[in-house]
């Protein structure tokens, strides 16, 4: 991807490679005449009926010595299993072609937008069609998901290897990686010993025009300003009109920036990319600003399961094996039993879905106002 292409200001969305909820985009998705604002002008599902339980739902809570045998010898007869997800189709093809192999069924994977994954399963809920048997997502989306009544909890035993953090309160949906939010810098143009040790550093003249930020990350932005309180919103507008910001579409070409020397300090860099431009040798490196702030994706078994054995098999998958997959392909799994998934890793505050959810917009309108709008 070439550079130019992140040099914007002007926000574009509903890319199906964006991985962040985007209230817009459910918007327009609203105003269109298919969609008829299924999510916006009508009642949620629960709030028009109650949402008796479904056969799935006894094959997810089971908790039985026999909960293993029971679930494979289930899968195969069910066969095969459906999975909506926005991950890349590298990423989850290792991650399916890991799980067929040691269960021996057949995985049918449609991959999207995370918007367009909850579009898709609110208007399939609506018609009666029954399709997916397994979410996997981002974080908002998926709180979405168990607003409507979407979701089945799974009593799975590989919970207790999780940290607390990834473990929803309602349990319908498990965040099994997270995209670590840090600022990395080009080593052959900033000395470590002249990085910022706090986001009022950056009013130093010294940074001024070397600073570059993403265009969509207004959850990271809500996070970030949750804990400095108003002050933060005040010192933000004063490093803006002081030094300027890049502001560039797409974390891949953030970090990339970084590494060519056009950005010489980027706020908001995924760890996990960071870390693997590092290790194959490039002029880059990381550190935090407090907080160090994650965003979650997760994993959901859907309510309706039409092969839930098979569903509860992969839900439990994505807890245990697929956790060291995702470490290989340098993502930072949720796993408190996988050696080095989080280290030198900071403490960390994970985006609150529910909060972006309902205060998307707020967010989405003070990450336009104070940095979009005065990009240079």
């Amino acid at each position: 991807m070439r550079a130019e292409v992140g040099k914007m200001k002007v926000r574009a969305e509903g890319s199906i490679h964006d991985s962040r909820f985007t209230i817009h985009a459910l918007k327009a998705f609203c105003l269109t005449p298919f969609a008829l604002c299924l999510l916006a002008s009508t009642p949620t599902l629960a709030q028009t009926k109650v949402v008796a339980e479904t056969p799935a739902a006894g094959i997810a809570m089971y908790q039985g010595a026999d909960r293993t045998q029971r679930l494979v010898d289930g899968a195969k007869k069910e066969g095969t299993l459906a999975i909506y997800t926005s991950a890349t189709t590298g990423d989850m093809g290792a991650v399916t072609a890991a799980f067929e192999k040691k269960v021996g069924i057949k995985v049918n994977v449609w991959r999207a937008g995370s918007e367009a994954i909850l579009q898709r399963a609110v208007t399939e809920a609506r018609a009666r069609r029954h399709e997916v048997d397994i979410f996997e997502t981002n974080g908002p989306e998926l709180e979405a998901l168990h607003r409507e009544q979407l979701l089945q909890e799974v009593k799975s035993p590989y919970l207790a290897d999780l940290m607390p953090q990834a473990v929803t309160p309602h349990r319908e949906w498990i965040a099994t990686r997270l995209n670590i939010f840090v600022a990395a810098y080009n080593t052959n143009l900033v000395r470590k010993e002249d990085l910022p040790k706090a986001w009022r550093d950056l009013l130093d003249p010294k940074w001024k025009g070397k600073l570059g930020i993403e265009a969509y990350d207004h959850d990271w932005f809500s996070g970030v300003i949750g804990e400095l309180g108003d002050p933060g919103l005040k010192l933000f507008r004063e490093i803006v009109a002081a030094n300027g910001i890049s502001v560039r579409k797409g974390h891949t070409l953030l970090s990339n920036l970084v590494v060519s020397g056009e950005v010489p300090l980027a706020l908001t860099v995924y760890h996990y990319r960071a870390e693997h431009l590092k290790a194959e040798g490039a002029p880059i490196d990381w550190f935090v600003l407090p907080p160090a702030v994650a965003r979650p994706n997760g994993v959901a078994m859907a309510r309706r399961a039409q092969r839930p054995h098979a569903a509860v098999l992969f839900f439990d998958f994505m807890l245990s094996d697929a956790q060291e997959i995702l470490l290989k392909r340098s993502f930072t799994p949720t796993s408190t039993r996988l050696a080095g998934a989080l280290k030198n890793v900071p403490p960390l505050k994970l985006v609150d879905s529910k909060v972006i959810l309902d205060e998307g917009e707020k967010w989405t309108r003070l990450y336009d106002e104070i940095i979009i709008k005065h990009a240079r």
